[in-house]
């Protein structure tokens, strides 16, 4: 065959291997199937297609082969299709039998222990005194929310039981594992091997970049630290009570403004003004909590969008929430998880390559570009101007300036926290997978993690300690959670551009279209870097994301007051259809769907969550 009908053969041969993982992927995830067995499976044969070595030689042979012919767009535009494809199989190839046996022990021992934790039941104290089952969702807005201690204290120790668990029931089995499938392909350790992966540098260009970041933000989060304890008292620093500390009133009291009921609306309606087409995608968006459900937000891509020989191939995404409607704080944590996976979505429905390789969530996806899209998304959720936009209660009325206030004097402060809280996750394993086979017990890793918590984050125990972050068990999110530091770095880099060229972020028309032809466009075809460099003229830097931390509460409050004052000068227009086949399900049931209109699609589901929820 011609090195374009191989080209076009390898899109289809993948096409089938990876819908069929994606769909197992969906089902046991959600709960739906119990068939853990069969997802690891369709797993292992993906894995098993991407990290076969013979690819290597054989696109490469292909490659050469189309070098030969004539010059015409046909040659240009398999040779970019193919060079994607090269640059997939190097990202995963395994080209020793040894790799691709510790592989595939890998996987099936991450599906065993994933089948374990589900089963695994964490209970808290409620606010009546009772012992209830809490989802990690579930406990995390109790730890920021609640305003009574006990329940906070009894949902942080659920998760120290976790992490006890785990470290009981094979976390550290899976990381000796992890270490000796990275031996195998000559790297250290697990960890050294994952940033080359997902980031395309060594764990030592990274920790320059994360080191500089620690020193530019240590003194301000050090004096919020300070300033909390002096006027709230030392146990404003323990772990169950610190974030209610600094954000507790604040958060519940914008609940009213921002009901769980609204926030479908809110998303369709603030996407659709900045004019961000989903390009005929279909999305499915699974938003309730569950007992069985995995218990962190995804969105995953069982059709990647690209060009089949000139035909456009929608992509179909799934992604999901674990909102509980009836909890304070249930309706900004589902809105964030709205703009931030349909952010990626909207990314990975508008790559518009030839190829499925380029529209992928994993290596040789950057995990920073990847989040740089859903992170830009749910920065606006924090703007004042789009806060006075959307943030209304029952009778229609925007959210007050002095909540906005308050919100930022309570949060402000804590800025460098909050990006810490990201940065600690690879300062942890970075040295857990540096630990011996001898040294791997759950006293040693347990106090590591606690050493860690308070060298970056200065408190005896992080509020979300950090063997209970879902990222750590997942084969792809393991050791890669830098990459969300790294996406905040670009996301306010891009916010600095934006607010530079136009003044202004909220209901923007002109953002859609930008972010689509410089950061989504393309794909993995182009770094991380790249992207930047196309759409702001300069290449990544961390400095604009350091500042934003490094602003006084009075500072930030003067800046949102800026972003409102000019809402009165702005025409609101109509929101611009998302272009998107759209259903909310719970589970196998069917909530919504757009399929008449997005107007009966936020009725329907704004209906189904009052009469079930209140609210």
């Amino acid at each position: 065959m011609t090195a374009t009908e191989y080209l076009n053969s390898l899109n289809h041969r993948y096409l089938a291997i990876h819908r069929n993982k994606e769909d197992f992927f969906w089902e046991t995830y959600m709960g739906i199937s119990d068939d853990h067995e069969g997802s690891a499976q369709a797993e292992t044969a993906w894995n098993q297609f991407l990290s076969e070595p013979a690819n290597i030689a054989e696109v490469r042979q292909q490659i050469e082969a189309a070098q030969t012919q004539p010059d015409s767009d046909e040659k240009t535009q398999t040779l970019l299709g193919l060079n994607g494809w090269l640059a997939m199989f190097k990202a995963h190839a395994l080209e020793s039998e040894r790799a691709r046996e510790l592989k595939s022990a890998l996987i099936k021992f991450e599906a065993e222990l994933f089948e374990k934790k589900q089963n695994h039941v964490m209970t808290y104290v409620n606010e009546q005194g009772q012992q209830a089952e809490g989802s990690l969702p579930v406990l995390a807005a109790n730890i920021r929310t609640s305003d009574q201690e006990p329940v906070r204290r009894s949902a942080h120790q659920a998760l120290l039981d976790l992490e006890q668990w785990l470290l009981q029931n094979g976390f550290l089995e899976l990381v000796k594992l992890r270490n000796a499938f990275a031996r195998s392909l000559g790297y250290d350790n697990f960890f050294d091997y994952s940033v080359v992966k997902t980031e395309q540098m060594t764990s030592d260009e990274l920790f320059a970049i994360l080191d500089d970041f620690e020193a530019r933000t240590r003194d301000s989060h050090l004096r919020s630290l300070k300033q909390l304890a002096q006027e709230k008292g030392d146990d404003a620093l323990l772990g169950h009570n610190f974030i209610y500390s600094f954000s507790g009133d604040a958060m519940r009291d914008l609940d009213p403004y921002v009901p769980f009921s609204q926030s479908l609306r809110r998303w369709v309606e603030s996407f659709g003004r900045l004019n961000i087409d989903y390009s005929g995608a279909e999305l499915t968006l699974d938003l309730l909590d569950r007992k069985g459900k995995y218990q962190n937000g995804f969105c995953h891509g069982p059709i990647p969008s690209f060009y089949d020989q000139g035909n456009w191939v929608a992509a179909k995404v799934n992604f999901t929430s674990n909102a509980k409607p009836d909890q304070i704080g249930s309706g900004f944590d589902g809105i964030n998880t709205l703009f931030h996976e349909g952010g990626h979505a909207a990314h990975f429905a508008n790559v518009k390559m030839n190829s499925p390789c380029f529209s992928m969530e994993f290596a040789p996806t950057s995990m920073a570009y990847a989040e740089t899209q859903s992170m830009f998304c749910d920065s606006l959720l924090t703007d004042a101007d789009w806060l006075k936009q959307y943030a209304l209660d029952a009778e229609g009325n925007p959210v007050p300036d002095h909540l906005i206030k308050a919100m930022i004097d309570s949060k402000q402060p804590f800025k460098a926290y909050e990006e810490r809280n990201i940065l600690v996750v690879p300062y942890f394993e970075r040295a857990l997978y540096q630990l011996s086979e001898a040294e791997l017990t759950p006293e040693n890793v347990t106090r590591l993690a606690r050493e860690k918590e308070m060298q970056i984050l200065g408190l005896a125990c992080s509020p979300r300690p950090l063997m209970a972050i879902p990222h750590l068990l997942s084969d792809e999110a393991a050791c890669s959670y830098q990459g969300y530091l790294l996406a905040h770095m670009a996301v306010y880099q891009t916010r600095a551009y934006f607010l530079e060229k136009f003044g202004y972020l909220t209901d923007n028309p002109e953002i859609g279209p930008l972010l689509a032809k410089h950061y989504w466009h393309t794909g993995n075809s182009v770094n991380h870097n790249g992207t930047i460099e196309s759409l702001t003229g300069e290449g990544f830097n961390a400095k604009y994301l350091a500042d934003a931390c490094n602003l006084t509460a009075e500072q930030a409050w003067e800046a949102a007051q800026a972003k409102m004052a000019s809402l009165s000068s702005r025409q609101r227009v109509a929101p611009a259809s998302l272009n998107a086949s759209i259903q909310v399900v719970d589970g196998a049931k069917v909530l919504a769907s757009n399929q008449a209109s997005d107007e009966a699609l936020c009725t329907a589901f704004e209906d189904y969550i009052v009469s079930h929820y209140g609210r």
